[in-house]
This record gives C-alpha cells, structure tokens and sequence, in this order.
C-alpha cells in the first residue's frame, strides 16, 4: 500500500458555548431558568442582578421583522437539525466547561477579548421574578408555595387523634406503625401477617403476638376520621363508610338504603362499576328502586378517604407572555408582551469590568487573567442568549396571536388548526426551534392561561372542504356533554353524528379518544339512575 498526501475541502457544524447555552436555555421553563440564573450568579463574580433598565442589544426585537437572509435560513435550518443529536454532547461541553481549570488553553473560547465596548452598557435585561404579595400582612405574610408546604399530611392528622386512646405502649407503638404503613389514598395495602414478618423475621411466636397488636390496632384505626381509612379495599372502605352512617342518628336516611348498600359492596366490584342492576338485584335480594337508590348512595361516598390530605406538588404557573385585548368591537387589537415578572435583570459587574480591563498581565499572572477575560466574556454570552430567548417567545407568541385572533375573541370553538411548520416558515426558524419556544412556555389570555403549545393542532376536514381544529371538536364534544340529559345521556356514534350535522367529518373512534382525554366518562357511566 503506498502512502501519500492530499489536501480536501469540508464543510461541517460546529456547535460553539455560545450556540450550545442558547439552545438550552430556549428549552427551559421558567422555574428551571431561575435555577439556571442563580448557578450562573453564583459561579461568575462578574454577573450581577439589577433593578434598572437598559438598552436592548442590537440583535433585539427591533431587528425583528427584518428578512432572514437564505444564508441565515440556511444556517438556522442546519443549526436546529443538529441539535436534537448534540444536546447530550453540548451538556457534557457545559459541564466541561464548568469543571475546566481557568486557564487560556484549556477552557473553551467564548470569542471575547475582555474589553468592556460590547454593548453599550454591558446589556443588563428583563426583570428578575419577585412574588406577589397576597391577602395577608404584616408578619404572618407568606407566598403561596409556603401556604401549600404548611398542608397538614394524613399520618400527622391520624396521629393527632391518636394521642385521645388511652392505649397500652405496645398498641399505641402498633397503630403508629400501621399509620406510617398507609398510603396517600389513606389504604393499608400490606397484609397484617407480612407486616409483622417485616419486623419479627422467621420467629413465629413473636409474628402471632405481632399480629394479634396489629388487629386491634386496625380496629382503632377504623374509628379515626376520615371515615374509611385504614381499609384493604375499595369494598371495605365504601363499607365503614356505610356502617357509620348508620350509626349516625342525626342523618335522615332510609336506614333499608344503606342496608342494601352495603349488600352491594359485598358483591364483586365490577358489578357495581358497570352498574349492573340486573344481575344486583337477586343477589342483594332487593327490589330495582331500592337497587337504584343504593348505588345513588354509594356514588356519594369518599372512595378515597385521604384524597384531601395528599400533598400534591402545586407549581403556580407564571405565564411568559401577557395577552391584553386593546380597543372594543370590530377595532379590538390583541398586545402581546413579556411578562416582566419572569425577565431576569442581569448586567456585568462595571467594577470588576473596568478593574479587569485597567490591569495588564505578564509573566505568571497571564494565565489567571486569560481565564477572568474568559469569565467576562461568558457573562456577556450569558446576558445576550436570555435576551435572545425572550425575544424567540416574544417572536413566536405574537405569530400564534396573529394566527388564533379568532379564539382570543371567541373562544376555543373558534381555534383554528395550527401546525410548527406554519410558524416556523414565517418567522424563518426551524421547526425544532418553535417546539423547544412553545414547551413549558405559558401565555396568559382572556380565557385563561394556556401552554403555547395549546394553540397548535391537527385540522379535521369539513363538508365546505375546509379544516376544523381538534381543539375545536373537542370544545364541541364538551358543549354537547354538558347540554345532555343526564337520562339520557349521548354515545359516541351520536355525538360523531351531531358533529356531522355541524359539517365536521369525525369517525366515532376519534370521538372516543377526544371524549376520553377530556376526562369524560362513557354514556353508560354517565347515565343518571
């Protein structure tokens, strides 16, 4: 084989710092781009927070609307298809890049020379997030996040009634384990015996004497509110909840209903799930309107007893961008702007700045300063890329407005199919860009507040030829629903039909699968007895 030499000519996508922090911040949330502030705070000494207001860099929203040039299509389209592929890659640059030791050759170039001319005053922008006060004042204010960590959980309740049982330690040690072994629907899911052969091991006598301290701690357990907890079933939880209605005197009830209630939880749960009355009657011995107005009974009832306990993570959404409806009538105008709650005001360090630009290095000192220029220039970087993501939103938001004038006037009946590549060629960016923009991205409007990605949805085809919005026919499906008789409520095959007589073509699977992500339970369930 012979050896040689040959010079070739290639071209290929290098995805620099910079372009790597801008596409990962365009991907993160709110929440996660106040974390992200906050580390980059704590780790570069020349970024700072600030209240005031500054000049937008040149690459703003005042440069908005100019015509994207095909080179710079051409390179939006090659940047954002290959950045699917070398997220995981520009992630491990970030962390490299974090845990690199600050020295000129061995850190990534961020293209700064440490001069302080970049922008006119270093480019501080936005608004750093300061919660809204509430109805409370003075010393007992508090925001809402620590109104929801102050929820009282379902053991520490159970326990507070504890603590009235004059009980001998090693009950009271046993209905406290038996608290502890509940789950959030309030549900003792373990048998007694694998409970008390979790603690005793193999040593039999010590299970039966576990056991036997367990049993009786569940009794008590049963008498503690909320009614039902401590159950191994939904039959046994519907059943004390039953059993304590019947001990309640002050309740006017027809004591014969709960009777035949509580024959019906005896019975399989699928008879009562499908409200088989047919086959209940026999079995319960009871006639159908007593049948009737048992299962009535039964819907009342908690099948979860600790639902109202559970401490479910509450993230209070804080939308990105502002929808205010200007002017009345057929001159009614929609303003889209930022949220300047969410805009982070960053500004580089002038002190540090100017220190850092004043002092000239040599001998030893030139590798420390190399590696501050570095850290200067990425402050810079970092400023620039969360300007620029606000003004993507900004960008992105007021196309889908533009596009969806007609919901924000009449509502959801009135949305219009949308899909990415529509944005994504007027605005001139790539389609993978407009998702990352309209994931965990909110818009408050007049209706509510709603992700961005609300707005987009496949078209269904009409009679006219044209398309109808999915999110449409689902606000259709919700409108016919509401407006049933609850006799007589309406199947799918009728509601494919009265989707057809609006000129809607929608095949009674799609119904199905629309009515099932609404939430909405089939006609038979819906059926009032």
């Amino acid at each position: 084989m012979k050896q040689g030499l040959s010079l070739r000519i290639s071209q290929h996508l290098a995805l620099t710092p910079q372009l790597q922090q801008s596409i990962r911040l365009l991907q993160l949330s709110t929440l996660e781009l106040g974390s992200e502030v906050d580390q980059m705070l704590d780790e570069n000494p020349f970024l700072e927070r600030t209240a005031e207001e500054a000049e937008r860099e040149s690459f703003g929203l005042a440069q908005a609307d100019v015509p994207v040039s095909s080179t710079d299509l051409e390179f939006e389209n090659a940047t954002t298809s290959g950045a699917t592929d070398a997220y995981s890659s520009s992630t491990t640059a970030s962390k490299d890049v974090e845990e690199s030791s600050f020295s000129a050759e061995d850190g990534p170039s961020w293209d700064g020379d440490g001069s302080v001319s970049l922008s006119p005053d270093d480019g501080e922008w936005g608004g750093e997030a300061r919660a809204k006060g509430n109805n409370l004042s003075g010393d007992d204010e508090m925001d809402a996040t620590e109104l929801a960590r102050n929820q009282e959980s379902l053991q520490s309740f159970l326990h507070r009634q504890a603590l009235a049982l004059r009980l001998s330690p090693e009950d009271q040690a046993a209905l406290r384990f038996l608290i502890e072994s509940l789950n959030d629907d309030g549900y003792l899911e373990d048998d007694l015996t694998e409970l008390a052969r979790g603690l005793a091991g193999d040593d039999a006598e010590q299970i039966e004497e576990l056991v036997h301290h367990f049993t009786v701690a569940l009794r008590l357990l049963h008498t503690l509110e909320p009614t039902g907890v401590g159950a191994r079933g939904l039959a046994e939880c519907l059943s004390l909840q039953l059993a304590a209605l019947q001990k309640d005197t002050d309740l006017d009830i027809d004591l014969d209903v709960v009777d035949v209630a509580l024959r019906i939880c005896a019975q399989p749960m699928d008879l009562l799930a499908r409200r088989d009355i047919k086959h209940l009657m026999p079995l319960c011995e009871a006639s159908e309107a007593m049948v009737r107005s048992a299962i009535g009974l039964i819907g009342r009832l908690e099948p979860k007893p600790g639902r109202r306990f559970v401490d479910v993570e509450r993230n209070i959404v804080v939308p990105d961008v502002l929808v205010v409806p200007v002017g009345q009538g057929g001159q009614m105008k929609f303003q889209v702007r930022l949220n300047p709650e969410v805009m982070p005001r960053l500004r580089v360090h002038d002190i540090y700045a100017n220190a850092l630009k004043g002092h000239k290095a040599g001998g030893n000192d030139a590798a420390n300063f190399a590696a501050l220029q570095q850290r200067l220039t990425e402050a810079r970087w970092f400023i620039k890329n969360i300007q620029q993501r606000f003004d993507t939103i900004l960008r992105v938001s007021s196309a889908i407005v533009e596009r969806q004038k007609s919901f924000f006037v009449h509502g959801e009946l009135a949305m219009r199919p949308l899909v990415l590549r529509e944005i994504a060629d007027e605005l001139g960016l790539h389609e993978s860009t407009i998702s990352r923009v309209t994931t965990a991205k909110y818009m408050a409007t007049p209706f509510g507040t709603f992700e961005l990605k609300y707005f987009f949805g496949s078209g269904l085809g009409t009679e006219s030829g044209g398309n109808a919005s999915s999110t449409a026919v689902r606000a259709l499906i919700k409108q016919f629903v509401a407006a049933e008789s609850p006799k007589k409520p309406l199947s799918d095959n009728q509601i494919a039909d009265m989707l057809k007589e609006q000129g809607i073509e929608c095949a009674r699977r799609t119904v199905a699968k629309y009515r099932e992500g609404l939430r909405i339970a089939p006609a038979s369930l819906r059926k009032e007895l």
